[in-house]
């Protein structure tokens, strides 16, 4: 039996393989792939240490980086995919996809989460073309240009508030008259006088040549359509969190994410702790998921040598 069993191979999943084997905890850990979403950006600026690298190339990083402690303390399965989970008071049990059934003191979940994408013609093709589903990772690209933020929520508008400090012009649509944001972040967004707001608007279009010129909206109530110039697509419309195959083994908020305690990562079932975009953490980056992947295996590991009292 392990001492951990971790799931995901992000940065909260690397992050958290690397801190347990330097802390020799027998662990095992379970992947699909390397990288996590950041897998397919093709500029990432904010990934402290490095100016500039590839999604790829972080996916390629993270790998090296866990894979120089598999060995005595570290068991990498990839590509693999985690099943059922069953716990007791002893021990977790993970079902695997080829059959199998692992066993552990604890469990740590950073399967992550998928965007939820933009549903209009046009934007699959020019995903990475000017339309994005990272702020945090291309906004600086488009410093001095005219973009667009799709979506209604506290995500979308702190994105819009990001952009607002280098954009020339930040248009934000929602598809609805209210916005499920909070109110005071709504109202800091208004005060900027290059900020507007379309509500009851629907994207049907992202329209372009090789990158993104704009896009086109239907008014939901009069059901015309605006062509609206923008270079940048930024798209905040929510997160899908990959936590079906939990099961009910921990809580999970209504939109599916893991609750856990911000002190510690630990989930409501004592002997699972998780981090990343899975969670129901205020802010998700590469960063913090990083951070947070740190802080729960400081608690794993005395909780382990504790027997996970």
């Amino acid at each position: 039996m392990y001492d951990l069993i971790i799931v995901g191979g992000g940065p909260a999943g690397a992050s958290a393989a690397i801190y347990a084997a330097r802390k020799r905890l027998k662990t095992l850990m379970i992947l699909e792939e390397w990288g996590g979403q950041s897998n397919v950006s093709v500029d990432i600026q904010n990934w402290i240490g490095t100016p500039h690298i590839a999604g790829a190339g972080l996916a390629d990083a993270l790998k090296k980086h866990v894979l120089e402690y598999a060995g005595e303390y570290l068991d990498v399965k990839s590509p693999m995919r985690a099943g059922a989970v069953v716990f007791d008071d002893t021990k977790v049990s993970v079902t695997l996809s080829n059959g199998e059934t692992v066993e552990a003191a604890a469990l740590f979940v950073a399967t992550g989460a998928n965007r939820r994408k933009l549903d209009a013609a046009g934007a699959d093709e020019f995903e990475h073309k000017g339309l994005t589903y990272c702020a945090s990772c291309d906004g600086p690209l488009f410093a001095d240009q005219d973009v667009a933020v799709i979506g209604g929520g506290n995500a979308a508008f702190e994105t819009a508030l990001q952009l607002l400090a280098y954009c020339k012009t930040v248009t934000l649509l929602n598809r609805s008259t209210e916005f499920r944001a909070d109110e005071i972040t709504v109202t800091a967004a208004k005060m900027h006088l290059n900020m507007k707001i379309i509500t009851g608007a629907a994207t049907t279009t992202v329209v372009g040549e090789k990158f993104v010129s704009g896009l086109r909206y239907k008014d939901l109530t009069t059901n015309e359509e605006t062509l609206l110039p923008v270079t940048g697509i930024f798209v905040e419309i929510g997160l899908i969190p990959n936590s079906a195959w939990l099961g009910s083994s921990v809580e999970l908020t209504e939109t599916k994410q893991v609750v856990v305690d911000p002190r510690t990562q630990r989930t409501s079932n004592p002997r699972i702790w998780a981090a990343g975009d899975i969670t129901n953490g205020i802010y998700h980056q590469n960063n913090i998921a990083s951070g947070d992947a740190v802080k729960a295996l400081e608690d794993i590991y005395v909780s382990v040598r504790k027997n996970v009292k």
